[in-house]
């Protein structure tokens, strides 16, 4: 069995394929979820809705406490760390993570930014020793097979690899930077683009992602069963 993690970010509550101004990543997402469902009903899926129920911001308290190593924590160190764990722990029990991300004013929403300052922590999620030779920080998530899909939508176009906007896009470089660093390597990401548009090209944009979405979850799915088969 995979178990999928499903998380959304943005702030709209629908997607835009089911209420007027809905939103294109929720669309793309619950999409991708959708499809995977129809070729493996078997697999088990988490939602974690951080746009409509974002987790509290990194506080100086919440350093502090896990700076702290676990057996010398205080309650109120374990109480501000337990949103935080419950994210790690959804997030090691995954085996494919899906974010649908928006891009607000360049760069991913800032409830998605406070869901990965919870989940890159300090002896859970990366390791840091000062006397480690070499660089004092390792990833803990890397070698374990965990991929991730980024399903974006963005209001102009042209913000792809070696396109005009390519150095103004900070969402995907924003999303993979960090979790590169604890070790999620394996990622895919395909948008929605035209949005403030809103004419044919939106349309055709929409229709070129859900077409992507469909063959990345037949691709995925194939690797994912041949690997359980080997």
């Amino acid at each position: 069995m995979t178990r999928l993690l499903h998380i959304d970010s943005s702030a709209r509550s629908g997607g835009s394929d089911t209420q007027a101004h809905g939103s294109h990543s929720r669309r793309l997402s619950a999409r991708f979820v959708r499809r995977w469902r129809e070729l493996r009903p078997g697999d088990e899926v988490t939602v974690r809705d951080v746009g409509l129920q974002p987790p509290a911001p990194v506080t100086g308290g919440w350093i502090h406490a896990a700076f702290t190593p676990p057996a010398q924590r205080e309650p109120w160190m374990r109480e501000a760390l337990a949103e935080s764990d419950a994210l790690v722990d959804e997030l090691l029990a995954a085996d494919l993570v899906v974010i649908g991300v928006p891009m607000y004013n360049f760069g991913m929403p800032a409830q998605l930014k406070a869901w990965i300052d919870n989940i890159v922590r300090v002896g859970r999620t990366f390791g840091f020793d000062r006397a480690r030779a070499g660089e004092p920080y390792w990833p803990m998530l890397a070698g374990q097979g965990r991929q991730l899909v980024l399903l974006s939508s963005r209001g102009d176009y042209g913000y792809g690899r070696g396109e005009r906007l390519e150095a103004i896009n900070h969402v995907e470089p924003g999303v993979l930077t960090p979790l590169r660093y604890i070790g999620i390597n394996d990622a895919h990401s395909l948008a929605v683009e035209y949005d403030e548009f809103g004419d044919e090209r939106l349309r055709a944009s929409i229709e070129r992602a859900e077409g992507e979405v469909d063959a990345l979850v037949r691709r995925l799915v194939a690797g994912r069963t041949l690997r359980e088969a080997a």
